[in-house]
């Protein structure tokens, strides 16, 4: 389906939910529902309905919660869990199904100990129980990546004439190539009947640190939905990063000619509330929400920013939702003039002459030589001769 939007789906309820040591409260799945919702995400996968009567209702109240976004549910392709989904989600103002089935010979053989026919039939009799509650059906061929690829398009082919309206790709074990998996999007539409008239979707794991990249190569070949997750978060080694998503299409404008309706300003506060929620910290160098993303140490970084900021940013930090600027400039060892002549005159301090500023400078180097970091004490200590 061709269009200039990319849909959002986060699915951090429930995907990131996943990960190796988290679980979220019912309380705590509405809380950060709420703020997918302010954030403008489209579709939020709140859980996995059949997974546990938690879940069941912690999808219910998100679901009574939320008025501007889509509430979906995972299934797995079984009279059961789809029937549960249904009734899960049926009490959002606008509702999915999402249906989960494995379609990779691996995958095929050794967990569903199917053949590729039956499980191309349960899946169509799946999608088809699905369409029994809603128009809103979307079907994740699991392990797409490694997947035949005729079989992938007949089967793709099968759950779109059955009522899929969405049919996503999962990158499940982060196993593609950028051009790999943008590849295999092109392929699929170019070569499956009625593909142009849904949407495709990538879903990406980042087991060789490539989620975000492939999840933009899909984009690239024609992808209109993307799934991922704040902070990343997901099993093994995570999801792709709805904030470096979104930002990534944002700042190259130029080369995606594509919009969300992410407001970036809740990126960050987003990225705090689930990195609460859960006990993850962000590493300080995650791109977009890390507390060092917009933090200048070098001196030559410094001097260029205090200069014009274009020289070593690409988007402001308040573009993310980052509301303590100061933290722009860190002072140590490697700072340089002008940054620290910057930095005390933030603390209030204006220097009479250039030679008064090289010799408070000196001092400050020597002291962040022993010391680091420093303090606002410490830094008041350099203006002093004595210090």
């Amino acid at each position: 389906m061709s269009s200039n939007q990319v849909i959002i789906l986060d699915t951090t309820m429930r995907d990131g939910e996943q990960s190796p040591g988290v679980s979220m409260s019912l309380n705590e799945k509405v809380e950060i529902a709420l703020m997918l919702e302010k954030l403008g995400v489209d579709v939020i996968e709140a859980g996995f309905a059949a997974a546990s009567e938690g879940d069941f209702a912690a999808i219910q109240a998100v679901g009574r919660a939320v008025k501007d976004s889509t509430i979906c549910s995972l299934s797995r392709a079984v009279e059961r869990d789809i029937d549960l989904t249904a009734e899960a989600v049926g009490v959002a103002a606008m509702s999915r199904i999402h249906i989960v089935l494995s379609t990779s010979p691996i995958h095929m053989q050794h967990k569903l100990r199917m053949a590729p026919e039956q499980v191309l039939e349960q899946g169509v009799l799946a999608v088809k129980r699905a369409r029994r509650y809603s128009d809103n059906v979307e079907f994740s061929c699991e392990d797409a990546s490694r997947s035949d690829l005729d079989f992938l398009c007949r089967f793709v082919e099968a759950v779109i004439a059955a009522g899929a309206s969405t049919v996503s790709l999962p990158d499940t074990v982060g196993y593609a190539l950028p051009q790999e998996y943008g590849n295999l999007i092109s392929h699929l539409l170019n070569h499956v009947p009625g593909a142009d008239k849904v949407v495709l979707s990538a879903h990406c794991h980042n087991d060789l640190g490539m989620a975000v990249a492939n999840s933009l190569s899909a984009i690239k070949a024609g992808a209109r939905q993307v799934e991922c997750t704040i902070n990343g978060i997901g099993e093994r080694a995570g999801n792709a990063a709805l904030e470096e998503i979104v930002m990534a299409l944002r700042t190259r404008q130029n080369h995606f000619g594509l919009q969300t309706r992410i407001q970036p300003q809740y990126l960050v506060p987003a990225s705090q509330l689930v990195s609460g929620i859960t006990g993850f910290q962000v590493q300080p160098n995650k791109a977009i929400v890390g507390r060092n993303a917009f933090s200048h140490q070098s001196g030559i970084h410094q001097d260029g920013m205090l200069k014009n900021p274009n020289t070593y940013q690409i988007m402001t930090a308040a573009d993310v939702g980052w509301t303590n600027a100061p933290h722009m400039l860190v002072l140590s060892k490697h700072s340089g003039r002008n940054g620290y002549r910057e930095y005390m005159r933030q603390l209030g301090f204006e220097f009479s002459s250039d030679r008064e500023l090289d010799e408070a400078f000196l001092r400050f180097k020597r002291m962040a030589d022993q010391k680091f970091p420093l303090d606002e004490a410490d830094l008041r200590a350099t203006v002093s001769k004595a210090a």
